[in-house]
């Protein structure tokens, strides 16, 4: 059924067919999966029916929680929101490259605001289900890195009781100059204050939710080290390895190849995979790490738990094989004696 559909979308522009497609599993998602089976993880004092999760892009708004959900997926974020609506970068601005089971997209934080996005939390089943939803926050392109930070807390504010974890989000290439904030001292001086309205708010909410931040693949084994440090220091709770990439290795001599913006797929899981491994080793066992970044079939997401990850993320992957992936990966992941002993 969905390589059919697949077949059909695939004859439209990305970005239509992904609005399309969402569209589409709103009314007929149960048609393309079978939930998986089981298989709990306690995390950030949180239950997750399985450790498969979507990551954050494909739901911006919200507007498709329940269904997402419905998929199977044991999690899901939805996101990068921010504090103001904004259109993103002008079209097109999505990239579908089969060959290479890959996209490139320069998005740029297109949303409907942070204020639309919680409203759609609020209504949702998953909501009174107590279903795991996190939520990605980002900066409104029009806002300078200097003040950045006000964003930031303005959209932690607004997110943190409908939330189950946040994730800060300093690595999308599609924003200019954001992965500055990846820096040692602009982390530092982004983090700490988050970290200090995180506790007031959980004293305010009578609920910690736990604050992750999401990490570029691009990143240079020097700049790993100090930005543990600060991880470790601002008290983060988890991190997300990792993001889009801007290289384009394996895939520059196809069609769009050379568009601008972060490509996702199969082809990022060497770097995705090197930036987990670089970063498990440089943290405390304590601070968990989300493996993203390549999945297409259940092996990859083994590999992810294997270098250090205790829960996974896919988007890109889902476009090209459907929501079977979901099982794909739980099943693989069900014969790890790490995640059933």
């Amino acid at each position: 059924m969905y390589s059919l559909l697949r077949h059909l979308l695939f004859r439209l522009p990305a970005e239509t067919a992904h609005d399309l497609g969402l569209t589409g599993l709103d009314w007929a998602g149960q048609l393309f999966t079978r939930p998986p089976e089981a298989l709990p993880v306690n995390l950030f004092g949180l239950n997750f029916p399985n450790p498969v999760g979507l990551a954050a892009g494909l739901d911006k708004n919200g507007d498709h929680i329940d269904t997402l959900l419905a998929l199977g997926f044991g999690f899901i974020e939805i996101g990068t929101v921010t504090p103001k609506p904004q259109p993103g970068n002008p079209r097109p601005r999505m990239f579908r490259l089969p060959e290479a089971e890959a996209v490139i997209n320069r998005m740029g934080f297109n949303n409907k605001g942070v204020r639309h996005l919680v409203r759609k939390v609020e209504r949702s089943k998953a909501m009174q289900d107590q279903a795991v939803i996190g939520i990605n926050i980002g900066k409104n392109k029009t806002t300078p890195n200097r003040n950045a930070v006000d964003d930031y807390l303005f959209c932690l504010e607004h997110v943190y009781p409908v939330a189950s974890y946040i994730t800060i989000n300093i690595s999308s290439p599609n924003t200019a100059n954001l992965r500055e904030l990846q820096h040692r001292d602009a982390l530092l001086k982004l983090l700490g204050p988050l970290y200090e309205r995180q506790q007031q708010l959980a004293g305010m909410h009578n609920r910690q939710v736990p604050l992750l931040v999401k990490l570029a693949p691009d990143l240079e084994q020097i700049q790993l080290d100090p930005i543990a440090e600060v991880i470790q220091q601002t008290q983060m709770q988890g991190v997300i390895c990792g993001n889009t990439t801007i290289s384009r290795e394996g895939v520059d001599q196809l069609k769009f190849g050379q568009e601008s913006g972060g490509l996702s797929g199969a082809p990022l899981k060497p770097k995705a995979d090197s930036l987990l491994t670089a970063m498990r080793a440089r943290l405390p066992d304590e601070i968990p790490i989300i493996g993203v970044g390549g999945i297409t079939c259940g092996q990859d997401a083994v590999d992810k738990v294997q270098a250090g990850a205790t829960l996974v993320q896919f988007y890109t992957g889902m476009i090209y094989t459907g929501p079977k992936l979901i099982n794909d990966c739980v099943d693989s992941l069900r014969r790890l004696p790490s995640m059933t002993g």
